[in-house]
Parts: structure tokens; sequence; C-alpha cells
């Protein structure tokens, strides 16, 4: 009996002790990074010598679904290195929300990424870097060779691996993280 006894007060005792820790209130919550709606995407490519930029743009004022997203694209001359900035907006609010900010001051969780289609005479070098001396993109050197035909994709990724193979150097392959945002743009490069 008394071992019985011993066990039922140890049991007693222990059943409130489980219940207060386990309804405990975790102290440190995992608040999750809301991603920002990025609606719309702006390439301004400025000419070295001086002549008018070149915009590209994509806005999807409704996001995925829906209608389809408004893209536009100027030729591109041959033999030209563009100096190019990007700029990311939020159109649904008023006034537009500037998410290219919120990039530049997170430089080291973003990179954006510049694939042109094989056979397409066109690279992205990359002017600016986070403070451990990635690349991030916000502003490239676009330059174009031959005329002809083809795509460029320009993607941000959030939380990417920048010390993977190949990403310094603008191949996504390897990066992970998650796409922020993803645009083809066709590219015509003329005469």
């Amino acid at each position: 009996m008394k071992h019985t006894f011993r066990f039922s007060a140890i049991l007693i005792l222990t059943i409130p002790i489980l219940l207060l820790t386990a309804c405990q209130k975790d102290d440190d919550p995992v608040i999750p990074n809301e991603e920002e709606l990025i609606t719309t995407l702006i390439l301004t490519l400025t000419p070295s010598g001086g002549a008018d930029p070149v915009i590209w743009s994509f806005r999807d004022l409704d996001g995925d679904g829906g209608q389809n997203p408004v893209i536009v694209t100027e030729p591109l001359s041959v033999n030209t290195e563009y100096s190019t900035t990007v700029q990311l907006l939020n159109e649904t609010e008023t006034p537009a929300e500037d998410i290219t900010e919120e990039v530049r001051m997170e430089q080291e969780e973003h990179q954006f990424f510049y694939v042109a289609s094989a056979g397409t005479d066109l690279i992205a070098v990359y002017n600016d870097q986070d403070a451990n001396g990635n690349p991030v993109g916000l502003q490239t050197t676009i330059s174009t060779g031959t005329a002809g035909s083809g795509t460029l994709t320009v993607t941000l990724i959030h939380l990417p691996d920048k010390t993977a193979p190949g990403v310094a150097v603008g191949l996504p392959d390897q990066a992970g993280g998650e796409t922020d945002i993803e645009v083809v743009f066709d590219v015509e490069i003329i005469q």
C-alpha cells in the first residue's frame, strides 16, 4: 500500500506541473518575414554616350491569375553598354509603395539575376554589392553585342545562398531562396 500512495502522490503533483508547462506561452515566437507585394518592375537602361534611356516595364496590378501582365520593351542598340537600374513598386497602394528601398535596406537578403536566353548576345555585370561584398543587382551594366533577338529573364530572389557556386556571377541555379518576382522580357538588339 505504501508504494501505491507514493506513486499516486507523485502523479498528482506531476500532472499540474506538466499542464502548466504545456500551456506556457512561447516567449520568442517566430514572426515570418512577410513578402511585399510587387506589382511593377521597371528597368531603366541608359546607354553610354548620353542617348535617351530605354525603359522596360512589367505591370501586373491584379497579381497572379486574373488579367495578364503588361510587359513593355524597346529595342536595344548593337555593341552598346547600358547603365541599368531597377525599380520595384506596389501600385495597389496610393501613392505607390517603392519596394526598391526595402531591397536596398535588406541587400544581404536579396539578389537580382539577369539571364539571357541562348543565342542572345547580351550580358549583365553587377555594379553594386551588399555589406559582405556580394552582388545585389539594383545597378548593373548590360552590354549588347551583335543584332538578334531572344529573352532576358530578370529574377529577384529573397534569401539566396550568395556563396553557392555561380551565384556571385549571376547564375541562379544554386541560389536557393524564394523568388520574389520573375519577369521574362523579349529582347531585340538592332543596328
